[in-house]
Order: C-alpha cells, then structure tokens, then sequence
C-alpha cells in the first residue's frame, strides 16, 4: 500500500467523511408526483433530480474517488399511492428492485453513447406503442443522469488538478473504456448511481470475467504491471466503502456488495486469472467489509487457491464464501436455466446464486421454519401416531402446507420500476421493457431456516418416543408447554439425543429427509411472474426473527433460545470434530435445494497463528468441495474479544465479524446479533 493508498485508506478509517454530507435533501413536491403518471419516467426523473443535487466531492489522493452528499433518497410513491398499493399486493423489501447482477459486461464494452442510439431506435421501432415508448424514455434520461454526475466529477477533478481522472470522465460513461483505469472510474460510477437511484443489494458479478478484458491489454501493451494494478484495485475496493453505511439493509454491513472470483467461463473453461488473484490480495491488505469476495471453486481447483483464499479468512473478515460449481451449475440447470446461463452465476447479496443481466430472480422472498413445522407437528399429532414415518407423514405434510402458503402470499407482486437498473440489463432496452416486468428469468427462493434443529429434535422424538419409548408422547408435549420447567429429566434426555453435525446417520438421515420434502414441495409451484420456486438451506435475518417466536424443541432447546445461522450444526452442542460436521452437511441431496445458503463454521482464531494452522483449513475447505459440499463460509472468531468490544467498543472501531451471509463492524450490530455471533460454536481451539 503506497503513500497515496493510505490516504485514500486512512480517511476511510476516521470516518470524518461523514461530516461533509450535508443535511440537505431532494424534495419530490405534490406537483412532480402529478406530472409524472408513469412510474417509470417518474423513477427517471427522480433519479435526474438526484443527480442535479449531488455535490462531486474529491480529496487530493483521490484517482476514482465519489461519495454520496445526500442521505435521504425521497419515495418514488406518495403515501396515498403506496397505502393503495399496499392494500391490493404484496410487497417485498419496500418494492424496490435489488439483489440483482447488472450486465457490466455489455454496458463496459459498449457505452451509453451506444446505449442511447440503440434506445432511438428501439423508440421508432415501437413508435405505436405508448408504454414502450416511454419505457424507453425513462432508460434515456437515466443516461442524462449518469452523465451528469460524470460530468460534476470531471469538472470537478479538473479544478483540482487530478487531470487523470478529469481525461477518464471525458471518455466514460459514454464510450466504452480504453483501458483498466477507466473501466474501474466507470463501474464506480456505475454503481454508484445504482445506490443513488435506490436499487439495493448491487452485486458486483463476475469483476475477474468483465473487467480481464482491460486488464490483459494493459498489462500486454506494458501501460500496466501488477504493482500499478493492485493499487489501483485497491482504491476502488477502498472507495465501495464511503458510503456503505448509507446502504439499507436488516443491520450496518448489509448491503450486497459481493464480488465473485474463477468458476467457470460460458464455455466450461475455468477463468481464475492474475486478476483474481490482485484481488484476493487487495481484500487481504485492506481488512474491509466491501467488496464482499466469493471464489467459484471445483474438484480440479488447486490447493493454492483454497490456501489464498484461507489468508483471508485468517483476517477475520467472514470470506471468502465458497461456491462449488459442480455442485451448482447441475442444479442450476436442472432448475431451467440454459446452461450458458447456469456457468455465468453469480452470489447475490448473501449467497443466493443468480444470474447476471438475464435475471431478474428474488432469491430470498421468503422462509421455511422448520422447527415450527416440528413443532407444529408435535403438538397436534404425535399422539396420535402409532409410529415414527406416520408421524413424518404429518411434518411433511406440514412442510408442503407451508410452501404452498409461501408461495400463495407472494402472489401479485408490486415492484417500482427502474429504469436505470434496466439498462444495465441484456435485453430490457430491446424490448422495450423495465426489469419490474420481468426478464428471461424470474424465480423466487425460499430459505430453511433452522434444519439442524428440526432434525435434531426429530431425532429426539424417534429416539425417545418410538424408538426407546422412554418418553410419552403427551408427556413430551407437557414438557414443551411448560419450558421444561418441572421436566428436566426430559430435557436431559433430549439434550443427550443424536444431533446433527457428528456423521451419525441416525439423525442426518433426517436431515435428508427433511430436505428433500422441501424440494419436492416447491417442485411444480409457479409464482406469478413465469417463475419458479427455489429451494434453498440459507436462514438470512429469518434465524433471530424464527427462534425468538418460538416454543421449547425436542432437541432440549428451550423457548427463545437462538437457532444456528444458515446451513450449520445447532449451537452449544458438542461435536466430535469439524470432519464430522463436513461428513453430516454434505449428505443431503444440495443439488435439489440450490438457492444457496452456506455451511456456516466458527474457527477460534488461534488456529491460524502459524502457517501449518492456516493450511490446515484450506485442506478443509477443499475437502467439502471434494466431498460434494455446495457453500461454504469460514469465521475466524474470538470470543474474549468479542465479549470485550461489548464492553469497551471504542476500542474496536473496526473489528468485522461474519453475520450471515454478509461481514459488518461489530459495533455497528445490534446487541441480539452481537451476542448470536458470540454464542456460536467455536468448533476448534
């Protein structure tokens, strides 16, 4: 990190930056709501009036540089709009469109000059038809935006004297890049609009495909080496990060900034590059929460890359997240998608696969509780069964209810439309259609939260109730009701029953079970966009909101008490070794339930205090891609320090721990996610 790079760094770490954001902000006046009928040249519109307002901000050290002056973006809807809206659909994540990959491919290597004629003549083509026409409209003057804030920036740096910034905002956005110093001052800018268009969850993609292109010129042509390139990478990561705190999500952290490394090409051929690895290095220097890496790993991926990526796990920032491509890509196609398509998926905000510029999926509209169908089951029907698979027969019969529900209550969806994100769609400018209308796919994704503690109590139930008989059924029902208060010898023996994580068939064949009737429930559903459900073994925030709601569990876990984060063992039980846990997670079929969602473990960070401990893991890693694992992600965790950021956070202004699918600032969690990541297993001292 050069002199220039630890300014840039530094001003990040103080955070003063957030002083300069004035407390200004863009009005939307009854009058605008009434000439803009349509939502999307009212989105349009909206988006112009947020870049007129903008103030380019620069400092001395910046070369890409931008941040956001205004905080508040206005609604695109009045609250009479939106409550009439609200009475009629569904809404979902405020309606807005996000957790989406755009096409930076096709807008890098093409431009917005190029993107405007295209829009013109789309307009003549579709010159009969209203809606297009002004469809196509709204894309047009969200290119005036862009270009308007690149023009803030350009006069803005030429005041100052960055001349190279000045000459690159000359040429991009509106043509096409001429080298990788530009193409990053255009995916910043890029991107940025994104956010200051309310879009949310803005996945980076493929950076090591699209950007190569730029990269590999340079560096041939000598205009680049890896010192050059890796400063320069290293600013634009730094640069994700002013505005961060600005992005909406369930906690500070949550924003979808992910960046996914290798996997293989359209053609089946693997792209992990020089670029990849500049990146790894980046994120390894910077110890930052954005970008948010992932690797797209395989059988044939070598040590090397596990052991890279390893390093940084060792930092203690919660990725990289692994994402097994023979496991996925299968899945994926066997899900519809071509298989072009299915080779150029991405990881969404947290972990859900999609696909970038075709699609426009919602991988995680909502939840699966298994405990509560467990529960649910055990409450009403355990005694009337005779034996344990007719009382399997009613928690599946409870699992399908619940997806046929799911997918009921995501019925007539309202989304608000974006032009801007369309286009930075593939085909939304040739249809003349906004991405709310839909894409080439359109699929929802439903987690399952809480599986280890569905199995483990089902397990119980088997154990004790049929199997043994040591338990009556409606005394297991007491013992629920009542807490286990007065019932400690039942919960004794429903602590003590086989648990998910140890490779004991016994209850992992539940496990499987459980699974599988998940995907058989969603197969054949069809939501009301042409898409199709996901099944998937994430928990996102659904794992704190599920737990806190529910009773006491056969496993022995009282009322309240959490579940485990995503596709992980249930916490404070004792496992035979992390072998065991890869073993248990990695019996499902995964390739049935692909809408992602990693196995989740907890490492003390003392582990990798020497190189051998470091090694270690990457064997690990590369042993559940081998043993057929689908996800992956590590946490390098302290407890103490943890406890001791609690108490003294002054003194931990930067400590990143991993909350689900996402890393944050510990301190900037609220106190229930705090004390989760606390309790979680630290599976090796």
């Amino acid at each position: 990190m050069n002199d220039r790079i630890k300014a840039v760094y530094q001003r990040l770490q103080k955070r003063e930056y957030r002083n300069l954001r004035g407390e200004n902000e863009v009005v939307l006046s009854e009058a605008f709501y009434a000439e803009h009928k349509n939502l999307s040249l009212r989105s349009a519109a909206r988006l112009l009036k947020m870049a007129e307002a903008e103030k380019a901000v620069l400092f001395p050290e910046d070369r890409i540089g931008m941040m956001r002056t205004i905080k508040k973006i206005p609604a695109l809807l009045t609250k009479q709009e939106s409550e009439e809206i609200r009475d009629t659909h569904f809404i979902f994540d405020s309606a807005q469109v996000g957790n989406i990959s755009s096409d930076y491919e096709g807008i890098l290597t093409q431009g917005f000059q190029k993107k405007r004629e295209q829009i013109r003549r789309q307009m003549k083509k579709f010159a009969g038809d209203e809606e297009k026409c002004e469809e196509l409209k709204a894309m047009d003057v969200c290119i005036d935006a862009v270009e308007l804030m690149a023009k803030k920036y350009r006069e803005e740096a030429k005041r100052m004297g960055i001349t190279e910034l000045a000459e690159a905002l000359a040429n991009v956005p509106a043509k096409a890049p001429e080298s990788y110093y530009e193409a990053l001052v255009m995916l910043r800018l890029l991107n940025f609009v994104l956010w200051l268009n309310g879009n949310k969850h803005n996945t980076l993609g493929r950076f090591d495909v699209y950007m190569y292109p730029f990269f590999k010129k340079d560096m041939d042509s000598g205009k680049l080496d890896r010192e050059k390139a890796l400063e320069l990478t290293s600013e634009f990561f730094i640069d994700l990060n002013f505005d961060a705190d600005l992005y909406p999500g369930v906690q500070q952290g949550d924003n979808g900034q992910s960046l996914v490394l290798g996997g293989a090409g359209k053609d089946g051929k693997e792209v992990y590059n020089e670029l990849s690895e500049i990146c790894l290095d980046a994120s390894l220097s910077l110890n930052l929460i954005d970008p948010k890496i992932n690797i797209r790993v395989n059988k044939d991926t070598p040590f090397e890359t596990y052991y890279h990526g390893t390093l940084l796990t060792k930092q203690g920032l919660g990725f990289p997240q692994y994402s097994n491509d023979d496991v996925v890509i299968p899945a994926l196609v066997k899900m519809g998608y071509e298989l072009e398509d299915a080779r150029s998926y991405v990881v969404a905000a947290c972990w859900e696969f999609i696909i970038p510029g075709v699609a426009y999926d919602i991988p995680n509209i909502d939840a699966l509780n298994y405990p509560q169908v467990v529960l649910d089951a055990v409450k009403a029907k355990i005694e009337k069964c005779g034996t344990f698979e007719e009382f399997m027969t009613e928690v599946r019969k409870g699992i399908a209810y619940s997806c046929e529900a799911m997918a009921e209550n995501t019925r007539n969806i309202f989304i608000e439309p974006s032009p801007y994100q369309s286009l930075l769609m593939t085909n939304c400018v040739k249809e003349g259609k906004d991405i709310a209308d839909g894409t080439k796919y359109n699929n929802y994704g439903f987690h399952g939260a809480g599986l280890s503690t569905a199995a483990d109590s089902l397990a119980a139930v088997k154990k004790l109730v049929f199997d043994e008989k040591k338990i009556a059924a409606a005394e297991l029902v007491k013992a629920l009701e009542n807490n286990f208060a007065g019932y400690e010898k039942i919960r004794s023996l429903c602590l003590a029953s086989p648990k998910m994580g140890n490779n004991d068939d016994y209850v992992d064949d539940i496990a499987v079970e459980l699974t599988d009737c998940f995907a058989d429930s969603v197969s054949g559903l069809k939501n009301d966009r042409g898409g199709i459900f996901r099944a998937g073994t994430g928990s996102a925030m659904y794992y704190i909101w599920f737990s806190e709601n529910l009773g006491a569990t056969p496993d022995g876990r009282k009322a309240g008490e959490p579940f485990s984060a995503n596709y992980s063992p249930s916490l404070n039980i004792k496992f035979e070794g992390v072998l065991s846990v890869i073993h248990s997670f990695t019996k499902p079929h995964l390739e049935r339930i692909c809408n992602g969602g990693p196995l989740t473990l907890e490492f003390h960070d003392t582990l990798f205090r020497n190189d051998e401990g470091t090694q270690k893991v990457a064997r690990l890693v590369q042993l559940f891609v081998e043993s057929g694992g689908h996800q992956l992600q590590l946490n390098a965790v302290n407890r103490d320090c943890l406890l001791d950021a609690q108490k003294h956070p002054e003194d931990h202004k930067n400590l990143i721990v991993r909350v689900w699918g996402w890393s944050g600032y510990f301190n900037e969690l609220d106190i229930e996610y705090q004390n989760h990541i606390i309790k979680r297993l630290e599976f090796l001292s």
